[in-house]
């Protein structure tokens, strides 16, 4: 008996480009790898809370969730977040599929 169902198994060789930046208020370190996988959303992780997420530009349009994601409190540095991944991530090409 399996006690679990594989549901994917992919490799493939991706682009990844490592980033330090500052605000007013703090620093972020972050990991962005750019696959075809996760409906074309780049994989972010950043290196001081260990969360990771993904994220399209469509996505850093509401703040609140861009603040949730990297345990963000003031408006200032969230705004500075989202205008930091919109010149860093590329246009969504791919439909929502959910």
């Amino acid at each position: 008996m399996e006690l679990y169902e594989r549901l994917y198994d992919e490799s493939e060789r991706v682009n990844v480009q490592f980033v330090g930046v500052t605000t007013e208020n703090g620093r972020f370190d972050f990991g962005i790898v750019f696959t075809t996988l996760f409906f074309g959303k780049p994989l972010i992780t950043c290196m001081q809370t260990g969360k990771s997420c993904l994220l399209n530009r469509d996505d850093l349009d509401d703040l609140d969730h861009v603040k949730d994601l990297f345990d963000v409190h003031d408006d200032e540095e969230g705004v500075a977040l989202q205008e930091f991944f919109r010149s860093v991530l590329p246009p969504s090409i791919l439909e929502p599929q959910y």
